[in-house]
């Protein structure tokens, strides 16, 4: 069973200014494109032809490094397109910014922590807010290694990610991360965010 694109769930253009549509179009058709078409091409004819997306990523550590590479990436794009929406932002409510305010004593707190494991995850990665043993906390992965890996530094169910990719925001942004993910809590769909808490607490 092959994987696929999945849509946008917005058009290319919905999340200016903050993420122009030339990037948009290129992260959404051709990073993530190639991620899924080579996933494809890598699991096709091996054991692990008919295994879930999930099932991959978990095991990751036993798997090739173009199974592992270019399955996260495909999880973590996928995931990624879901917690943005246009006309977002702001703080969250409910049990997530309860949470929230208990691990890190403040939504201003937790961006702080999020934006510097983002500036600071060397070269390409990711950073997260991550549930474990039942709390939130924020941790940063290598490449399109993410937090449900069997060789994250930091295991737990990701509730909300970002992308620090160069190709994420550099014809916009440049070299200036620091703006990118400044810019990045305008697009927050904090009501998915909330559902997948909820998932990951259940």
């Amino acid at each position: 069973m092959a994987f696929t694109l999945p849509a946008l769930p917005y058009a290319h253009e919905a999340l200016e200014p903050y993420i122009d549509s030339m990037t948009m179009q290129i992260h959404h058709g051709k990073h993530h494109q190639a991620y899924v078409d080579n996933l494809n091409k890598a699991i096709a004819g091996t054991a692990n032809e008919n295994k879930s997306l999930e099932e991959l990523v978990k095991h990751a550590g036993s798997i090739s490094p173009a199974v592992r590479n270019n399955g996260g990436g495909h999880w973590n794009h996928s995931f990624f397109w879901e917690i943005l929406a246009p006309k977002a932002g702001g703080a969250p409510s409910g049990s997530v910014a309860d949470a929230i305010n208990a691990a890190f004593g403040s939504f201003d707190t937790l961006k702080e922590k999020l934006n510097a494991a983002g500036v600071g995850r060397f070269g390409s990665g990711w950073a997260w807010l991550i549930v474990k043993d039942g709390k939130l906390e924020v941790s940063s992965t290598p490449n399109q290694d993410n937090p449900l890996m069997d060789i994250a530094e930091v295991k737990g169910s990701p509730i909300l990610g970002v992308d620090v990719w160069e190709h994420a925001y550099y014809l916009k942004y440049q070299n200036r991360r620091a703006d990118y993910l400044g810019a990045f809590w305008n697009l927050v769909n904090w009501k998915k965010v909330a559902e997948h808490f909820a998932n990951a607490t259940k």
